[in-house]
């Protein structure tokens, strides 16, 4: 279930144009962390019913505008190994560049979908300008102004064909992610757990490619370890690292059931450990953070408490998750960390009775109503879990468009309060009776 649409093509082709309309012009996944926000980079977009993460190549190349061609070169290469739809981009008022013909070479390669989408395509005389780029070669090509947004609805009802549903199959073993930094320490906590030294970069093509996926049965367990250790090390520059990193970092999220995202107690938490940590909320995974290297902290200044609400200063509104300080190295805690983890995953397969559901929750709806608007009450009658594979509620009532946001939150917490959701987002929907 590898659901990542990845943004190709030259510098200034409107790339993070075309990104903010997919994902609805929707705020950065940062928005108070310094220098986030200027190179937004993934997010979640969502059409026809399907949900799916949105990566701005873009995003990742420092002053872009003399971007080294090399760069893009990786970053196309990067693409197509983690992505499963890829969206090339050109520019139909340069026309054919030789860039273009080399990236259009590399994608053509590929065994990945490919849409090849031409933009300011605005006009009619660019729309006739717009045929010589039919020459590249690919049967998925779409004319669109990503400014306007004409001809985007006709790309996303296409690329949203090609991705998967996200039903996980049944019977399945739980899947754990384990995601962090570079040096987090992800590697020691997987030779920990296993018991075994496994060197995870090596030298043979492609055992890099595909995140490593360990069956782990012991102790009356068994689950599946996604893997993110294998960053390469031959990625030179330091961009190019990051952007391999992150690409890493989702498509193992995208296949997880349960994210590990694991901090270093020396630094805290950083403003891409916040990405990692609102990604997985938005794609409605599990989460477990473990402060790592807990061991090296001077006690007499920490105290697990204090650290642990500034983590959960620093992650609200959500921050009903699990905090387990541990040390890879030393093995402390690494097993309990799992057990929370597993239980997680449990919470996050729980179905709750209906009338289980309207007995508790709707006596606290008559004290505490809904606040009406504009003049109108509005009345919630019936609760029900909806067949998805994480927990979402709906809620039926006579106005679902008024009701306010601050109540959807209400309703969470009494959801919260009532059965056990701890490290797992909850979805609350309002629809009509």
């Amino acid at each position: 279930m590898n659901n990542i649409v990845a943004i190709v093509g030259r510098p200034n082709v409107g790339k993070s144009t075309l990104y903010n309309r997919l994902i609805g012009g929707r705020q950065a996944i940062i928005d108070d962390t310094s220098g986030v926000t200027r190179d937004r980079k993934y997010g979640i977009s969502d059409w026809n019913g399907k949900n799916f993460t949105v990566i701005d190549t873009g995003g990742f190349v420092e002053g872009s505008d003399d971007v080294f061609e090399a760069a893009i070169r990786s970053q196309v290469r990067i693409a197509i190994e983690e992505a499963s739809v890829l969206i090339f981009m050109v520019d139909v008022s340069t026309g054919i560049t030789d860039l273009d013909e080399e990236v259009a070479n590399l994608l053509r390669r590929a065994k990945k979908d490919v849409f090849l989408v031409v933009n300011k395509v605005d006009n009619h005389a660019r729309l006739l300008e717009a045929n010589e780029f039919w020459s590249l070669g690919f049967d998925e090509t779409y004319f669109l102004s990503s400014l306007s947004g004409s001809g985007t609805g006709e790309l996303l009802d296409a690329v949203t064909e090609k991705l998967s549903d996200d039903m996980p199959l049944e019977g399945e073993l739980p899947k754990l992610a384990i995601l962090g930094q570079p040096n987090v320490g992800k590697s020691s906590l997987v030779n920990a757990l296993l018991g075994v030294e496994r060197n995870i970069v090596t030298d043979i093509a492609g055992t890099t490619r595909d995140s490593i996926h360990t069956k782990y049965e012991k102790f009356g367990k068994e689950f599946l370890i996604i893997d993110t250790a294998g960053i390469r090390k031959k990625a030179k520059v330091h961009e190019d690292l990051e952007f391999y990193s992150v690409m890493r970092a989702i498509r193992a999220m995208e296949e997880a059931d349960v994210c590990i995202l694991m901090i270093d107690a020396q630094t805290g938490v950083e403003s891409q450990d916040m990405s990692i940590f609102s990604l997985a909320i938005k794609r409605n995974k599990g989460v477990v953070i473990l402060v790592n290297k807990w061991d090296l902290m001077p006690k007499e200044t920490n105290t697990a408490r204090d650290f642990e609400k500034k983590i959960k200063d620093k992650i609200a509104p959500f921050n009903d998750v699990p905090i387990i300080f541990v040390s890879a190295l030393e093995k402390q805690r690494i097993f309990k960390s799992i057990e929370v983890a597993l239980e997680v995953h449990e919470r996050r397969n729980q179905k709750i009775k209906t009338s289980v559901l309207n007995d508790l929750l709707l006596h606290k709806i008559d004290q505490y109503p809904p606040p009406s608007y504009r003049g109108k009450f509005i009345k919630i009658k019936y609760i029900t879990q909806l067949p998805t594979y994480y927990p979402a509620f709906a809620f039926f009532c006579n106005h679902p468009k008024y009701v306010r946001e601050a109540y959807k939150n209400f309703l969470e917490n009494t959801l919260r309060k009532n059965f056990n959701f701890t490290g797992v987002p909850i979805s609350v929907f309002f629809r009509n009776k």
